[in-house]
């Protein structure tokens, strides 16, 4: 059975982690400081310690943290959902290539609270993201297909890959603009996965809402590349660590709103100034893109109901 764990703060306990029942938290008698250290503990031992737990607390005493912590490499995947793909004037039944990136562990932060928007940012965009968190070393080329495929994943959890579109875009930096503090919210559930549970990874249901409205809702059965292979091919680049994290994709619904091809052939004859600048003014005219006060809502849940990655919300604030 999988197992909803949940990291947090409470005025009478220090850091705690715990197993989450509906409104009820199970509080694990453990030591681990790092998401790596929870892991390497071992499913059936935390199962095992979850069972024998007499303390409990309700889930509204205390305060969620990202149950991912540093020191944790965050690797990406970009327009990997089919529909995302066809928004942005790409066919996904002939590319050919799986967009791969990184963001700063320093964006990582918790799944209620704020998202800090820098003062030269404008574009602020937001991308509700199923987030794998690895479960095994790596120092070498590995071969990752669906029967070992649990051996590399150990859980899943919500992500969202903030992004600042004027910075991304223009400046051609996806690290940067996706890395400033705040642009990597996860949590609040870290759902630990048993090998007969990861078929759940392609069983997800994402649901990202701005002051209410639905803005992206997808399944991911959609992932154009899927977890087996982008873990073979990510670890031709980099070695994983127990705890590091795989942000898979998003669904269509982000802010930016690219323009077709015809007026993206149009204006690469323009100085590159007067270019970034047409397109910065032509964005800024969309609503959809995160201004200072809007609240942002994301959730993740199995198609079955099962498997519950709990409620992302953020107030985004100015620095």
């Amino acid at each position: 059975m999988a197992l909803h764990i949940v990291r947090f703060n409470h005025a009478q306990l220090s850091t705690q982690w715990g197993i989450l029942n509906q409104d009820q938290i199970t509080i694990l008698d453990l030591e681990a400081l790092t998401t790596a250290e929870l892991i390497e503990h071992g499913y059936a031992t935390l199962q095992r310690l979850s069972l024998e737990s007499k303390r409990t607390i309700a889930m509204d005493k205390v305060q969620f943290l990202s149950p991912v912590t540093s020191p944790s490499q965050v690797i990406c995947q970009g327009a990997n959902y089919r529909q995302h793909m066809i928004d942005s004037g790409m066919d996904p039944d002939a590319k050919t290539f799986n967009m791969l990136f990184t963001k700063s562990v320093a964006s990582i932060t918790n799944p209620i609270g704020t998202i800090i928007k820098p003062k030269h940012v404008q574009l602020l965009d937001y991308e509700i993201e199923l987030t794998l968190v690895l479960g095994k070393d790596t120092n070498n080329n590995v071969q990752v297909y669906d029967g070992n495929l649990h051996e590399y994943v150990a859980g899943i959890c919500i992500g969202n890959d903030i992004s600042a579109r004027d910075v991304q875009i223009p400046e051609m930096q996806f690290y940067k603009g996706k890395s400033y503090r705040t642009f990597c919210p996860l949590g609040p559930v870290l759902c630990l996965l048993d090998k007969d549970e990861i078929h759940y990874l392609n069983e997800m249901e994402l649901v990202l809402k701005v002051n209410g409205e639905i803005r992206q809702k997808d399944s991911s059965a959609n992932l154009v590349y899927k977890p087996a292979e982008t873990l073979t091919e990510f670890s031709t680049l980099t070695n994983f660590s127990v705890g590091d994290l795989l942000m898979t994709g998003t669904p269509s619904g982000c802010a930016l709103g690219l323009p077709p091809p015809s007026v993206v052939r149009m204006t690469s004859l323009l100085p590159e100034q007067l270019k970034w600048k047409l397109f910065i003014n032509s964005q800024a005219k969309r609503s959809q893109y995160l201004k200072v006060g809007d609240v942002i809502e994301s959730s993740i849940v199995s198609k079955d109901g099962k498997i519950q990655l709990g409620c992302q919300r953020h107030v985004v604030e100015s620095d």
